[in-house]
């Protein structure tokens, strides 16, 4: 009895670090192997042809020069070493499912029990929540091959000054990886 105590207590202790953990977005990258992404010194910043949201494609062309700026980088209007670009998409937040397991433990004297139990929820709340997915991509000037691509994504309900400092926040958290750095 005292195994399935332990083991039960260890699942209900370790699932509010895996909720905690599922709240934190991580960017995504990906880049040429055989790069040689020492020699950058300078960048190009081109925006995207057509966008239907002009405030979001400005504070991420912003974010963007400023966290490369920030990294020592240099910005060029023509000539560069490497080439920016970026993309960004806003989607629907999905819904919860609704669905909990919930799992517990307790003693009262020298009784001991466990319980494992599960609730359907109903979803409260508007439909206005939205993710706003932001790509940047990194691109050799003399070959036009993309040589770097990071993206992340945030949520968010209303736009302005909160939306805006989530664009910088995600924007610096994805260049914050570039340039990659080869482990030894």
């Amino acid at each position: 009895m005292n195994i399935m105590k332990q083991t039960l207590l260890t699942c209900i202790l370790s699932l509010p670090l895996l909720t905690l953990s599922g709240c934190s977005s991580t960017p995504k990258n990906d880049y040429d192997l055989n790069y040689d992404f020492s020699q950058l010194k300078t960048f190009l910043q081109v925006e995207p042809v057509q966008t239907t949201d002009p405030l979001s494609a400005a504070r991420i062309q912003q974010s963007i020069a400023a966290s490369l700026t920030t990294q020592g980088f240099i910005q060029q209007d023509e000539a560069a070493d490497f080439i920016v670009t970026y993309g960004f998409r806003v989607d629907d937040k999905p819904k919860d499912s609704g669905f909990s397991i919930g799992l517990g433990a307790g003693s009262w004297g020298s009784s001991s029990g466990a319980s494992i139990g599960t609730s359907v929820d109903v979803p409260v709340g508007s439909d206005s929540a939205k993710i706003q997915t932001i790509q940047i991509d990194i691109v050799d000037p003399q070959t036009q091959k993309l040589i770097w691509r990071g993206s992340d994504t945030f949520s968010f309900d209303d736009g302005g000054e909160e939306k805006a400092q989530e664009t910088n926040l995600t924007v610096s958290k994805i260049l914050a990886q570039f340039p990659p750095q080869k482990k030894p």
